[in-house]
């Protein structure tokens, strides 16, 4: 029986188990959307959301605990001047896991894992600017024939 204990431990110790959740949670903020497996996804959704309340506080004292627990200094800056915004009215409920299926390798349950409103980043520059010009009839740069 699991009674009074929260949490998942992921097969690793805990040093382990902190790092991949630090590391999971700075590509999370720095890419807005990762795949990974399920219970490493429902392991990540408390730290990110506790990270990004954090972002939304904007006092130096917040800053540094952000920065405690991402690994780099970009994800803190992207944190407290891109996503602090995009969520300020919004009371939780940061992230959207949704289920891929099963990862052919291992057989493992893989999920992609997203912040609210990443979506609308879903078409990037440059492959807007590739299809433009394949509907024009011109070659895309890098293509050689």
């Amino acid at each position: 029986m699991r009674h009074r204990n929260a949490g998942w431990k992921l097969g690793r110790n805990t040093t382990h188990r902190k790092a991949l959740l630090r590391n999971l949670v700075t590509s999370l903020i720095e890419r807005e959307r990762i795949v990974t497996t399920v219970p490493k996804a429902k392991a990540l959704r408390p730290l990110a959301e506790k990270v990004i309340t954090l972002g939304k506080a904007e006092s130096l004292h917040c800053r540094r605990q952000a920065a405690a627990v991402l690994t780099s200094p970009a994800a803190v800056k992207k944190l407290f001047e891109t996503l602090s915004p995009r969520f300020g009215s919004r009371n939780g409920g940061y992230l959207r896991i949704l289920h891929l299926g099963f990862r052919k390798g291992d057989g493992a349950e893989t999920a992609l894992v997203e912040l609210i409103g990443s979506e609308l980043k879903e078409a990037a520059p440059e492959k807007k600017k590739k299809k433009a010009k394949k509907e024009e009839g011109e070659k895309p740069e890098g293509s050689e024939s």
